[in-house]
């Protein structure tokens, strides 16, 4: 089966287009036919900035795509284009965003088998009007999708989110029991069918110092995460916890579990880029479509020095793969 993958190139001034053209410029192509989607003028800069020889076909629709090669879609077209490596602006965001729509339609439609995002930068997408707090949340939107997660990867470890982009002020108001069991079921059904995984144990992270300490600390792992977890396990999923962050990832207990769950955004991704070193992937669960990213951001304090790592991205592309070959086998198999 030959793989299509569609690339959203991310910020044309950030770090994006470099990994990507690092990425690919090395990659099998026996299996895979990855199509970039932006423009020749941002591309051919990039290639020639970073002096990466880099050979691609370039199409003008998703019909004129070439198997077994590496391809650019044109996306959009616009004669003032500017890429200013290290420079957000509202231009930037605009083609950024219009790759990444692009990208969810060709997949929608069933052109394309998964999508792996660049870095986007959130200040130049809502410059350009787009009101969105990450990607995350516009895949869901435009997926029509209500229940789905941020879940990080690093071979066997995963991360998923019950908060995501908010504010640290407002995660103990936005959580509750049904909440966190609506996580959990997506994270349990994405082992099973997305990473093979017929019976995954699931471990879920406390709120507070300790979790808890029996209330002394906080009551939000009495009231709200230990109902979420006893209601879950009499549904017949292996759901452990509250655990008490520091010491789950201190002692190495994540290497017991399929999956991790935490309860905000930095409880759950400062221990995964420390173990995953570079190497972490973001995934987007609950979709009717792969989605894949590298777990860093535009970095443009570093955008068009050729000092960025692809490392990250690689391992996205190759997780995307991974799950194309998955989910084709879980049709196959009813």
């Amino acid at each position: 089966m030959q793989k299509r993958i569609v690339i959203s190139i991310g910020d044309i001034n950030g770090i994006g287009p470099e990994v990507v053209i690092k990425s690919l410029r090395k990659l099998p192509l026996t299996e895979v036919t990855p199509i970039i989607l932006s423009s020749k003028e941002v591309l051919d800069f990039w290639l020639d900035s970073l002096s990466e020889p880099m050979s691609y076909h370039h199409a003008q629709s998703i019909g004129e795509v070439k198997k077994q090669q590496i391809n650019l879609l044109q996306t959009y077209t616009d004669k003032h284009l500017t890429v200013n490596p290290g420079h957000f602006s509202k231009q930037s965001g605009k083609y950024a965003m219009l790759s990444v729509e692009k990208g969810i339609a060709l997949c929608k439609s069933e052109q394309a088998d998964a999508l792996v995002t660049a870095p986007i930068s959130k200040e130049a997408v809502n410059l350009a009007g787009y009101n969105i707090p990450g990607h995350t949340e516009f895949l869901a939107e435009k997926t029509n999708t209500s229940d789905f997660m941020m879940m990080l990867v690093h071979k066997d470890l995963r991360v998923g989110l019950v908060t995501g982009h908010i504010p640290i002020s407002e995660v103990a108001s936005t959580l509750s029991t049904d909440s966190i069991k609506k996580y959990i079921r997506v994270m349990h059904s994405a082992l099973q069918d997305d990473f093979n995984i017929p019976t995954p144990s699931i471990a879920v992270l406390g709120l507070n110092p300790h979790a808890g300490d029996g209330g002394i600390i906080g009551s939000e792992e009495q009231h709200i995460i230990t109902p979420a977890i006893k209601d879950l396990r009499a549904e017949g999923l292996s759901v452990s916890g509250p655990h008490p962050a520091d010491g789950f990832f201190g002692n190495s207990k994540y290497e017991q579990f399929d999956g991790i769950v935490a309860m905000y955004h930095d409880q759950g991704l400062i221990p995964f880029k420390t173990l995953s070193f570079g190497g972490g992937v973001n995934f987007t669960a609950g979709l009717p479509i792969i989605r894949t990213s590298p777990d860093h951001g535009t970095a443009f304090d570093i955008a068009g020095q050729n000092k960025a790592n692809p490392s990250s991205f690689a391992e996205a592309f190759k997780l995307a793969t991974e799950l194309i070959t998955h989910r084709t086998e879980q049709v196959a198999n009813g």
